[in-house]
């Protein structure tokens, strides 16, 4: 048998990354530059100067580009979603009864499903037994 020369590949399970940008971030970048390509392409189909069009884009540009730079190295690949999820999580939970853990609805899809899984798991007495 002849001998084989196999690679390895050692990025397996590693971000992608490209010039210093990780994951999402490249996406949140490519949007970007294609809105200020299309920005541009707006403000000079309105008659304004090339000059000041292209000035003003590349600003934003440069902005844009650093902005996305500055969220990838603080944040890292998940970090930033991780963020954006925690702030849409609620303070608290407020329940002002106790009438849901007292007895299930006894109309509707509930009840139904409720007394299936009674008489699926008939070893159980009480409702606060099952696991839903």
């Amino acid at each position: 048998m002849a001998n084989s020369i196999y690679s390895i590949n050692k990025g397996i399970n590693q971000p992608l990354t490209f010039k210093g940008f990780k994951a999402h971030y490249i996406t949140y970048l490519a949007i970007g530059l294609v809105a200020l390509l299309l920005l541009f392409a707006c403000i000079f189909m309105l008659g304004i100067p090339s000059y000041i069009s292209m000035s003003g884009v590349l600003i934003i540009g440069v902005i844009w580009v650093r902005y996305i730079r500055y969220l990838s190295d603080k944040y890292g690949q998940y970090g930033y979603l991780k963020k954006i999820a925690r702030s849409r999580m609620p303070d608290s939970l407020l329940n002002n009864s106790r009438k849901i853990f007292i007895a299930p609805k006894e109309t509707g899809k509930t009840h139904k499903r409720c007394t299936e899984i009674c008489r699926k798991y008939s070893q159980f007495t009480t409702w606060n037994m099952i696991v839903f």
